[in-house]
């Protein structure tokens, strides 16, 4: 591992651990065992190192998604799988969850746009798998931003946000067969 990666490391365990606001370079450093000027010989600024831990996050989303499609499968059993890996990723990796944390309690704008932006990449990655979709004949021609969306929109309401409300957490299959009987049947060749 070269010294980029230990450092970029050590941020993540910081900013996981107390979140960015609270997350300093020296701690940074002292995680990393390494001078502070070394992060800097690599990293310009806090920023520049955080929003390089975030996207490496996102990617890593984006890959355990990809890995939960399987080959063959329709588009809409795909499309669920992708989704909910990308939910699951998105309620137990520590940072994701330090930062929504962070965004609620103190509402740290570099959280906040930093929130904005995952979510943007996450409904550019469904819109281009609904593109894809349309393009192989299996869905109806649309606009893959705005049922990218509604899908996502949906699915977060369904898993994240319905037992807020309810005694009760839905079932997987709950929120597949309610998505496949509204959204999904209304998009299907």
């Amino acid at each position: 591992m070269d010294r980029r990666e230990e450092i970029m490391l050590a941020a993540a365990k910081s900013f996981t651990m107390f979140g960015y606001k609270a997350t300093t370079m020296d701690q940074v450093a002292k995680i990393a065992n390494v001078g502070k000027g070394t992060i800097y010989t690599f990293f310009s600024n806090k920023e520049e190192l955080f929003h390089s831990i975030v996207w490496n996050m996102v990617s890593e989303m984006k890959e355990a998604s990809e890995r939960t499609a399987i080959e063959g499968a329709s588009f809409q059993e795909n499309a669920h799988a992708r989704i909910m890996q990308l939910l699951k990723f998105r309620e137990s990796h520590q940072l994701f969850i330090k930062l929504i944390e962070e965004e609620k309690e103190l509402r740290t704008p570099a959280v906040g746009e930093v929130l904005t932006s995952i979510e943007k990449e996450i409904l550019e990655f469904i819109a281009s798998k609904i593109e894809r979709g349309v393009a192989k004949g299996e869905l109806k021609p649309c606009n893959s931003e705005l049922i990218a969306y509604l899908l996502f929109k949906s699915y977060l309401a369904l898993v994240v946000d319905w037992s807020k409300t309810h005694d009760d957490q839905l079932t997987e299959e709950q929120i597949t067969d309610v998505l496949n009987y509204t959204i999904f049947s209304s998009l299907l060749v």
